[in-house]
C-alpha cells in the first residue's frame, strides 16, 4: 500500500468517527462527561481521587468555574494547559500576539502553528486535550481604549452562568497590560492573580489581589512605574529578554496550584510566593492595600471592606480553648519556662534580622552594674576572671 493510499485510509477513518458522533448528536466539547467514579475507565479518577483523600470536599465543582487567562504567552499557555486538563468549565483567552519559531524554546506552542494567533493555536491545542472544556478567545490588544471596554463586558458577562468570571488570571509581559487589568477589577471587584518572569529568566512570582483587602498593582507600583519612566525606552534593539520553559512551567504551576486551592477551597491561597532560581529561594508575605493608591477605585473598595460586618470566624476566635483531655486523675499542669520575648518585627520566611535591639531590662542591668570608686584593680581582675 503506498503512501496515499495510507493517508486516504486514515482520513476516512476519522470521517466515519466524525460522523459516529455527529449521528448521536454529542455536541462538540461535551463528548465526555466527568464522572465522580474513582475508576480507571474514568479520565478524570485521578482528580476525583482528591476527594478519597480528603483533600477536596467536591472537585467536581471545578465544572462550574470560569477562568480568564490574560496572555497566552510562557506563563499563560502553560497555565491554560494546566487548567484544561483539570477540567476547568469555561477558559477565556485574551491575546494579541502571534505564534513565532522564536516561541518554540517555550512549552505548548508547536513549529507548525507559527503564523497563526495564540490564541487560536491554544484553543486547537486545548481542545484536543480535553474536549469538555468551553473555550472563548479574544485576539486584541486589552491596553487600548476600544478594547478595553470590551474586555470588561467579557469579563463582567461571560461565565458559565452569564455572570462575572470567578477568576482573572494575570500572565502578561508588560506593566501597561498589568495596569489595564488592575483598573478593571478594582473597578468591577474580581478577584484576581497577577504572575511574572524576570528578563534574566530566573526569577517569578505570583500575587493574589482580592479589591480592597489586599494591596492591588497600583498600591506599590514597580520603581520603573513610580519613577514615571517609559517602559518602551528600556528596550534595546536587537537585544530580547532571556526565556526558560523551566522557570516559567514553575511559575504557572504556582499559579495554577493557588487557582485550584482558591477555587474549590482547600489549603491556604499565598498572597505573594516569589522565586529565584540562582538560590531556590521562595520568599512568601503578606501585601496590605495602600490607603492613598492612586487607583480611586482601589480606595473605594477599600472603604467596602472596612465597613463589612464581622465574620462568624473573627466570633468562634474569642471563644475559650478547651481542654484536650477533660480527666486529670495525676494533676499533671503545663507550665511554661520559656523567657518572654519582647516586641518582635514580623519579616518574610527565609528572611532575618541583621541587627536586633537589646531589651529594656538588659539596658537597666548594664545602668545598674555601675563600678564603684573605691573597688581596688586586683578586685577588678579576680571579678573579670569569674565570669
Amino acid at each position: 500500500m503506498s503512501t496515499v493510499e495510507e493517508l486516504e485510509a486514515i482520513v476516512a477513518k476519522l470521517e466515519s468517527k466524525l460522523s459516529a458522533l455527529t449521528q448521536k448528536n454529542v455536541p462538540r466539547g461535551k463528548i465526555q462527561q466527568m464522572s465522580s467514579e474513582v475508576v480507571d475507565s474514568n479520565p478524570y479518577s485521578r482528580l476525583m481521587a482528591l476527594k478519597r483523600m480528603g483533600i477536596v470536599n467536591n472537585y467536581e465543582r471545578i465544572r462550574d468555574y470560569t477562568v480568564a487567562v490574560v496572555g497566552v504567552g510562557g506563563v499563560g499557555s502553560v497555565t491554560a494547559e494546566m487548567l484544561t486538563r483539570c477540567g476547568i468549565g469555561r477558559l477565556i483567552l485574551f491575546d494579541y500576539d502571534k505564534v513565532e519559531l522564536a516561541n518554540m524554546n517555550r512549552l505548548f506552542f508547536q513549529p507548525h502553528q507559527s503564523g497563526l494567533s495564540k490564541v487560536e493555536a491554544a484553543a486547537e491545542t486545548l481542545r484536543n486535550i480535553n474536549p469538555d472544556v468551553d473555550i472563548l478567545t479574544f485576539n486584541y490588544n486589552i491596553t487600548t481604549v476600544e478594547n478595553f471596554d470590551n474586555f470588561t463586558n467579557v469579563l463582567n458577562t461571560s461565565s458559565i452562568t452569564n455572570g462575572p468570571v470567578d477568576l482573572v488570571l494575570s500572565c502578561v509581559d508588560n506593566f501597561e497590560a498589568r495596569f489595564a487589568i488592575n483598573t478593571a477589577c478594582n473597578e468591577f471587584n474580581l478577584t484576581w492573580f497577577e504572575s511574572g518572569v524576570s528578563e534574566n529568566a530566573v526569577s517569578g512570582h505570583i500575587q493574589f489581589i482580592v479589591p480592597g483587602e489586599t494591596a492591588c498593582f497600583a498600591c506599590a507600583p514597580p520603581l520603573i512605574v513610580a519613577s514615571n519612566i517609559d517602559e518602551k525606552t528600556l528596550k534595546r534593539d536587537g537585544v530580547c529578554a532571556a526565556s526558560l520553559p523551566t522557570t516559567m512551567g514553575i511559575v504557572a504551576g504556582f499559579l495554577v496550584q493557588n487557582t485550584l486551592k482558591y477555587l474549590l477551597q482547600f489549603g491556604q491561597v499565598t498572597h505573594y510566593l516569589g522565586y529565584s532560581a540562582l538560590t531556590d529561594f521562595f520568599p512568601t508575605m503578606g501585601l496590605k492595600p495602600n490607603p492613598n493608591c492612586e487607583d480611586s477605585h482601589c480606595r473605594l473598595r477599600q472603604k467596602e471592606f472596612v465597613a463589612k460586618p464581622k465574620t462568624e470566624m473573627a466570633v468562634e476566635a474569642k471563644e475559650e480553648e478547651k481542654p484536650i483531655h477533660e480527666d486529670n486523675e495525676w494533676g499533671i499542669s503545663l507550665v511554661n519556662e520559656s523567657v518572654e520575648e519582647k516586641e518582635q518585627v514580623n519579616v518574610s520566611e527565609g528572611v532575618q534580622l541583621a541587627y536586633t535591639l537589646p531589651s529594656q531590662s538588659s539596658i537597666a542591668e548594664c545602668e545598674e552594674a555601675t563600678v564603684s570608686d573605691d573597688v581596688s584593680l586586683d578586685e577588678l581582675m579576680a571579678q573579670m576572671k569569674s565570669i
